[in-house]
């Protein structure tokens, strides 16, 4: 073997915003869709690490903090040239190491939950990937007496607190981030919010989400705010991650965002009872903000 062609060990830092045409890179490796913007929103609302050989970036992992008792991580992409080197489970410990004992969320790809369960982590859960370009989507009416519109700067405090409801995280920087790019609609009856969604640029279009609302048998206030997005975009590519227990997964892949991944939710430092309990009895999340800040 020439001496040229030994692998030095990888070094590792805290990620910056001047890693972010790198990541980005790694991400288009692995054929994962976000964009370069899609990454320093991540970035600018959380923290992480990266591994570098030569100067060269092989390698991330970032992590959320929600308040101070939870947290989640994602992103975690190593070079498919370097892998095998146990650069992923060195990132890994690092971002668990910055979370400390909160309690830690992901969503694991096939290739990953091997690892995060040598790490401690444990399924609590399922997540389904729906995306695609539907057609011409009439817009689901509201139940009687409820209408949309759309979220005004008035409503913000009461988004956070929906959706960190429904989440079991606190949304309270996640949501005004969201909001500096993505348009929302709020659900309302008598004055009172009852749901809302949030659509905004992802990937090779668009992504809807969160999308929150009081639980029904029906589902009809989730799909009145899906369906809201799809009717003023026909043609445009669309994702939405919807956990498992939502409901609605054939109704989406009806309409022409077909089920392309499921993924499994997992946790770790949390009790059975928290593992299986929904977050809240009143407000269900329908679709999340995205896998890795969920």
């Amino acid at each position: 073997m020439s001496e040229s062609s030994v692998k030095t060990s990888p070094s590792y830092r805290r990620f910056t915003s001047a890693d972010i045409a790198a990541a980005h890179g790694l991400s288009v490796a692995v054929r994962w869709p976000h964009r370069a913007d899609d990454w320093r929103f991540m970035h600018d609302a959380g923290t992480g690490f990266v591994a570098e050989d030569n100067g060269a970036v092989i390698g991330t992992a970032l992590c959320w903090k929600f308040g101070a008792d939870r947290g989640t991580l994602g992103l975690v992409i190593v070079s498919p040239e370097e892998q095998g080197r146990g650069i992923g489970r060195k990132l890994m410990e690092l971002v668990l190491e910055e979370l400390g004992n909160r309690v830690t969320f992901l969503h694991a790809t096939v290739a990953g939950k091997p690892l995060y369960e040598k790490l401690g982590f444990v399924t609590c859960g399922g997540l389904t990937q729906h995306q695609g370009t539907p057609g011409s989507v009439a817009a689901v009416a509201p139940p009687p007496g409820e209408h949309l519109r759309a979220a005004t700067p008035e409503d913000l405090p009461t988004l956070i607190e929906l959706a960190s409801r429904a989440s079991g995280f606190d949304r309270s920087a996640t949501i005004p981030a969201l909001l500096a790019f993505a348009q929302g609609v709020v659900l309302e009856r008598d004055g009172e919010v009852l749901g809302f969604s949030l659509f905004r640029p992802f990937g090779r279009g668009y992504a809807i989400g969160p999308v929150v609302t009081q639980r029904s048998s029906d589902d009809l206030r989730a799909r009145a705010l899906i369906s809201y997005w799809l009717a003023l975009h026909e043609g445009d590519f669309v994702r939405i991650d919807v956990p498992g227990d939502a409901g609605i997964n054939d109704w989406l892949s009806g309409l022409g965002l077909a089920r392309v991944d499921s993924v499994d939710k997992m946790v770790r430092n949390a009790s059975a009872d928290l593992r299986e309990a929904a977050p809240d009895a009143t407000w269900r999340a329908y679709g999340i903000v995205n896998q890795a800040m969920a």
